[in-house]
C-alpha cells in the first residue's frame, strides 16, 4: 500500500512539472503589430496566458519596421517559459507595424483647410514631394496634427511640421500655397464665330496669379457673345476674346437708309464686313455702286449718317 501511495505522489509531482514546464513555440512567418509595443504573443504562435502579454520592445513607427536579435529574443522567451529552437536559422526577427497611409494629396488638403480658416481664402497647396506618404496608427484613425506652418506672407513657399499621432516623430513638409479664385470658363472648345450659351460655361478654381486682370468674372459678360477667335476650354476669357454677334454679315444684302429732315431714301446695299448692332461698317450701294459707311440699326438694316454721297 505504501508503495502505491508513493508512486501516486511521484506521478502527481511529475505530471504537475510537465504541465507547468517550458512551452515549445514557433515564430510567426510575418509579424505585424498594431499597438505601440511588441509582445511575446505577437512573435510566437499559440502563446496564451500571461506570457502572451509580456512586452519585449517598442513597436516601430506606423508603416515602419524594426529588427530584433534572434539570440536576444530566444533568451527573453526562455525567461518566460517559452522554448524557441530557431530551427530555420532566422538571422533577424522583423517587426512591422500596421498603419493607415495618408497621401500627399490628403496632406495638402489639410494644409489648405488650415489656411482657409486662418485667412478666409481658398489656396492651391502643392507639396514639394508629391509622392510623400505618411502613416498613422490603426487605432488612431487618419487624423493629422499640424503643429507648425511657416510662410512668407499669405502666399508662396512654406514649411510645415505635422505629427501623425501622439508620441510620433514630427514630419517636416515643404511646398507652395497659392490663393485661388472661382472663374467662369468654357466647358468645351468654341470655334470662331460661335455663340456662347449658358450650357457652354462652367466655374472652376484657378490660381489667382494665373488669371489676367482683364479676365471676365461674370457669366453675363459671356452668354450670347460671339467668339472672335477659336477658344480653348478651361481658360479664363477676356472681353477682347468676345464680341456682340453680327447683325449683318459680309456679303449680305441690306436696306440702306438715308434720312434728312422729312426726306427718307432707301436703297439696297451689300455689306462688305460683319457688323453688330450699333457698329459702323462699309456697304456698297447696289444702285449707285458707291461705298458708304453706315451704322447697323437692326438685322438687315443700316443707316447712313453725315454728308456722304448716297
Amino acid at each position: 500500500m505504501l508503495r502505491m501511495i508513493t508512486a501516486a505522489l511521484i506521478f502527481a509531482i511529475l505530471g504537475t512539472a510537465y504541465a507547468d514546464g517550458p512551452q515549445n513555440v514557433l515564430l510567426r512567418e510575418r509579424i505585424v503589430v498594431e499597438g505601440s509595443a511588441v509582445t511575446l504573443g505577437d512573435l510566437f504562435e499559440g502563446v496564451d496566458g500571461e506570457a502572451a502579454h509580456v512586452r519585449l520592445a517598442r513597436a516601430p513607427q506606423p508603416g515602419g519596421r524594426n529588427f530584433l536579435d534572434p539570440a536576444w529574443v530566444r533568451r527573453e522567451a526562455a525567461r518566460h517559459g517559452l522554448v524557441w529552437a530557431n530551427a530555420t536559422g532566422t538571422e533577424r526577427v522583423t517587426i512591422e507595424r500596421a498603419s493607415h497611409a495618408i497621401s500627399a494629396g490628403e496632406i495638402a488638403e489639410m494644409i489648405a483647410g488650415h489656411l482657409y480658416i486662418e485667412t478666409g481664402r481658398t489656396h492651391e497647396v502643392t507639396l514639394a514631394n508629391r509622392t510623400l506618404t505618411v502613416h498613422t496608427p490603426v487605432d488612431a484613425g487618419r487624423g493629422l496634427d499640424l503643429v507648425r506652418l511657416d510662410m512668407d506672407g499669405r502666399t508662396g513657399p512654406f514649411r510645415a511640421e505635422i505629427i501623425t499621432h501622439p508620441g510620433g516623430d514630427p514630419v517636416t513638409i515643404a511646398g507652395r500655397a497659392d490663393p485661388v479664385i472661382d472663374v467662369p470658363v468654357l466647358a468645351r472648345p468654341v470655334a470662331r464665330g460661335e455663340i456662347i450659351e449658358a450650357a457652354d460655361i462652367e466655374w472652376v478654381s484657378l490660381r489667382a496669379d494665373r488669371v489676367r486682370a482683364d479676365a471676365l468674372m461674370s457669366e453675363t459678360g459671356m452668354i450670347g457673345q460671339e467668339a472672335r477667335r477659336a477658344l480653348r476650354a478651361g481658360e479664363a476669357l477676356r472681353a477682347f476674346d468676345l464680341r456682340t454677334p453680327a447683325a449683318v454679315t459680309r456679303g449680305e444684302t441690306v436696306a440702306l437708309v438715308f434720312q434728312s429732315g422729312p426726306l427718307t431714301l432707301t436703297a439696297r446695299a451689300r455689306a462688305l464686313e460683319n457688323a453688330a448692332l450699333g457698329e459702323s461698317a462699309r456697304f456698297v450701294n447696289l444702285q449707285s455702286n458707291r461705298t458708304v459707311e453706315a451704322v447697323v440699326e437692326a438685322p438687315g438694316r443700316a443707316r447712313v449718317s453725315g454728308a456722304q454721297v448716297f
